[in-house]
């Protein structure tokens, strides 16, 4: 799409309050449904950093790594304390498909 979204999915795809792993423009993202509502965040626990967040569980408008149980708002990404977690992406849903914006971070070395 010219305005950034890229086609992630569809939403007849995606189970409600289980995530699903997608590599869209070489970032590994994972995408949930939570009463029937689109939610796309970055995959990659900043833990361990480890693809795992797909696998988490979904709690209080969180989704938890399974990994160490570090939670994650859906909506923003940020830990419950505020602090910085992982990116979350733009979503746009048209007929039965997702889309999102999701742009590989810039590192600063």
């Amino acid at each position: 799409m010219e305005d950034g979204f890229t086609k992630v999915c569809r939403v007849s795809e995606l189970s409600e309050n289980q995530g699903k792993r997608f590599l869209i423009n070489d970032v590994d993202i994972a995408v949930f449904k939570v009463n029937g509502e689109i939610f796309v965040l970055n995959n990659v626990c900043p833990h361990q950093h480890t693809s795992v967040i797909y696998d988490g569980f979904v709690e209080d408008g969180c989704v938890v790594c399974p990994a160490h149980g570090w939670m994650f708002n859906l909506k923003t990404g940020k830990q419950p304390t505020g602090a910085r977690g992982l990116d979350s992406y733009q979503v746009k849903i048209i007929d039965d498909e997702v889309f999102a914006i999701v742009k590989a971070k810039e590192l600063k070395w």
